[in-house]
């Protein structure tokens, strides 16, 4: 398999890796302009840019650059014999990017809004799954960029681990389905939590939440009524509202 081909896989498996890139090099080096290598979390390689102090020094500091949220790239001019004591006399330009892994957003519920909010959601950059036992809602052509799973959604709802990077949307055709959905959905770490409707049905689902034995603190993790307040009307729109919504939490801590 070559290089190209892993970072295909790993991207397409959402691992994030920084990809290591000679672009300079002056005088006796291991490898020259050109030559890559991908660093995993845990120091796990793909590829090689010479062995040596060198190619330790790229690792480390490819991993401090996974582990900074602020930071996307960086580029380091290293000689090889007076900083790191490496025989070969030369100097070497290494650029760092880092390819993070993308987030993922968990749909429960097939319906018109939630067809909207896959398409737009994929189209930014979530992967995408949406979860609906009713085979006839949840059809490749509804959902053409998310991957579909018809499975109660209560169901998937407790089994889902959670994580930083992963989003909840539930959406269902029915009440108490996203009463179960979210009753389960609250104990899970999670990026963020919406749930659709008017702040009537919102004020409901906390106080039942509240007699089930959840606190207040977490019975205000979830967003009732979800998404950016545009007037929002048509499945397109609340879409959008949503989208921008999980754009706004996944971008919280960016440089601008």
């Amino acid at each position: 398999m070559t290089l190209f081909s892993e970072l295909s896989a790993l991207a397409e498996e959402g691992r994030p890796f920084v990809l290591a890139t000679v672009i300079a090099s002056h005088g006796s080096t291991p490898q020259k302009p050109g030559s890559k290598m991908a660093v995993l979390e845990g120091g796990a390689l793909r590829g090689t840019i010479g062995g040596g102090a060198i190619e330790k020094q790229i690792i480390d500091a490819a991993l401090q650059l996974l582990a900074d949220a602020s930071a996307q790239t960086r580029t380091l001019d290293t000689h090889l014999t007076h900083d790191l004591g490496m025989c070969c006399g030369g100097r070497m330009t290494v650029f760092l990017e880092k390819h993070a892994t993308a987030p993922s957003l968990y749909v429960f519920g097939a319906g018109h809004v939630a067809k909207e909010v896959a398409a737009l959601a994929s189209h930014v950059g979530f992967r995408v799954s949406v979860i609906d036992e009713r085979a006839e809602w949840l059809t490749a052509e509804r959902f053409p960029t998310a991957t579909r799973r018809p499975e109660p959604p209560e169901v998937v709802a407790k089994a889902l681990a959670g994580g930083a990077d992963v989003y909840a949307c539930v959406v269902t055709h029915d009440h108490p389905l996203d009463q179960a959905c979210v009753e389960a959905l609250l104990r899970k770490p999670l990026a963020w939590l919406g749930v659709i409707g008017s702040r009537r049905k919102a004020e409901r689902f906390r106080q039942r939440l509240e007699a089930s034995g959840f606190d207040e603190q977490a019975v205000r993790r979830f967003e009732s009524p979800m998404g950016v307040d545009i007037n929002a009307l048509t499945p397109k729109e609340i879409a959008v509202s949503i989208v921008a919504r999980l754009i706004e939490v996944r971008r919280k801590d960016s440089p601008r």
